[in-house]
Order: C-alpha cells, then structure tokens, then sequence
C-alpha cells in the first residue's frame, strides 16, 4: 500500500472530513493537552505540526510532527482510522517523521501521556525513543 506522506498546512474539505474519522475512534487520553479532536486539528493546522498519510486522495493516518527544537522533534498524537490499521500506515508515518527529521540534524521522540503502554510498545515496535508530555 503506498502510503504518501506530507504535511498538511491547508486541509480541503475532504480533508477535514478524513481528519475527523482518523480521530473519531482515537482515546481520549490521546487528545491531551486538547480538549478533543476539532481543537488538535485546529492547532495543528494553524501551526503547521500536522502530518498525514494518503492513499488515494484519502487521509488514513496523521500525527502532530513538532520541530521545536532544532536537534529534537517530537511525533504526538498518531491515529489512524480505525478500517485501516494494521496495515503499516502508522509505522510509515513514524518512518517518513524519522526521515525529515535526520535530515535536518535532529532526533525524533514519540511524545505520550504517562503510563500508556500502547504508546509505549509502539516506540518499542518501532525503535523510537519516549518522553512523557507533562501533567
């Protein structure tokens, strides 16, 4: 499945629509710091953070990619529709993130609330090293 990523710094119309099935199944826990999904995706979008993988014209998965620092960013916030997981789209996310950012001089950190260990076996999965957002 060629899954194209690319940041997302103008969403069409179907775009906001993808974006809000990615993270209608998501956890709430996944949300923090934001009050829910329309306020992330309204951040990300203003801020530039946003990243998504497409196939087809159709957004399956996207992730909150900040470039804060110049030798460490931080991938947060990964979804993925739930139809399409299981299918490498997040890890091709974390790839392409792992990319951009070891081109640009940097390290890439998953950025996760404390104590959830799916955030946890992921960065395990994928060889990503963790810090925990603040409470």
């Amino acid at each position: 499945m060629p899954i194209i990523v690319e940041p997302l710094n103008q969403a069409t119309y179907q775009d906001q629509q993808d974006l809000q099935k990615i993270y209608r199944d998501a956890p709430d826990w996944l949300f923090a710091p934001f009050t829910g999904d329309a306020e992330l995706i309204e951040v990300c979008l203003q801020d530039g953070s946003l990243i998504a993988g497409r196939f087809n014209d159709r957004l399956l998965g996207a992730a909150r990619l900040q470039r804060r620092h110049q030798d460490i960013w931080h991938l947060s916030h990964l979804c993925v529709r739930k139809i399409t997981r299981r299918r490498g789209v997040a890890e091709r996310l974390v790839n392409e993130a792992q990319r951009m950012a070891s081109q640009s001089g940097a390290t890439l950190r998953l950025l996760v609330p404390a104590g959830h260990l799916e955030a946890q076996a992921l960065a395990a999965k994928l060889k990503i090293s963790l810090d925990v957002l603040p409470t």
